[in-house]
């Protein structure tokens, strides 16, 4: 039997219940762009860890078990795209399923999820950011934001940034083996800002107004536009101001409907414009 006969991404990440974030997000994103969303949980949640209270279960030791039936049913994936990865063996685990799935045909896109505002998250240890830098290595697509560029490339992270700097930092990060990177939360005056960085020499500063405040689940939302228009055969550069206007769309809805900063964007009420 062939399973086979539509476009799929394998998408890992954690599943979080309520709050618009992660799995939640990215699987009816990645269906309305008639890509089928082959989930691969992390870890699971009944909210996210901005809230005062949640309920965690650690995936860890299922995951593996969970992939190999995959392996039964021959699943051929035209996407791998990874998200927030919580613990070594977790990094280590999606870096065995990417060497035993990746073929010709499929494009790999990494979020490397390690921290914000100039510092990694506490969770986060030297040794798993070391592997992590391994993991990139297997990637075609990274969107990393500026923080996340500068602990790949051992750069120190400041606030202000020129262009040229930029293109330094996006090129060491393809040296490692991708062929585009898109850094992510870029804050220019009234602007925020993603650079674009391709192999073949082009890049550019997409730059989008300022609204409202950061909200969970909109880098889970970018990762999935990026990674569903790749797949599908869209450029590059398009693909990233695409998805930073939904995002900003999105904010705005959510800013109109008074929508708790908790709970992400309403990013149902916009599918219809991708």
């Amino acid at each position: 039997m062939n399973h086979n006969k539509q476009k799929k991404i394998a998408c890992i990440n954690d599943f979080t219940g309520f709050g618009r974030c992660s799995l939640a997000v990215q699987l009816p994103i990645i269906s309305k762009c008639k890509i089928q969303c082959c989930p691969v949980p992390t870890s699971i949640f009944s909210n996210h860890t901005g809230f005062d209270s949640f309920y965690f279960y650690d995936f860890t030791n299922k995951m593996e078990n969970y992939m190999n039936e995959w392996k039964k049913l021959d699943l051929q994936f035209e996407g791998i795209c990874t998200g927030f990865l919580g613990s070594l063996n977790q990094i280590e685990i999606v870096s065995k399923f990417i060497d035993q799935n990746k073929t010709d045909k499929t494009i790999v896109i990494i979020d490397p999820v390690m921290g914000d505002y100039g510092k990694k998250y506490s969770t986060y240890t030297d040794e798993m950011c070391q592997n992590m830098f391994r993991l990139v290595q297997k990637a075609d697509i990274v969107t990393p934001n500026i923080t996340e560029a500068c602990i790949l490339t051992n750069t120190t992270y400041k606030e202000k940034w020129t262009q040229k700097e930029l293109w330094n930092v996006s090129k060491k990060i393809c040296d490692l083996g991708p062929s585009k990177v898109v850094i992510t939360g870029i804050h220019q005056n009234t602007f925020v800002c993603n650079y674009c960085y391709q192999k073949n020499g082009q890049t550019k500063l997409i730059k989008t107004h300022k609204v409202g405040s950061s909200r969970s689940g909109t880098g889970d939302i970018f990762a999935s536009i990026i990674a569903c228009d790749a797949i599908n055969g869209i450029d590059f550069e398009i693909s990233v101001k695409k998805a930073s206007r939904f995002i900003k769309k999105c904010i705005e809805k959510a800013i109109e409907m008074d929508i708790p900063l908790t709970d992400g964007v309403p990013f149902e009420e916009l599918l219809n414009l991708l």
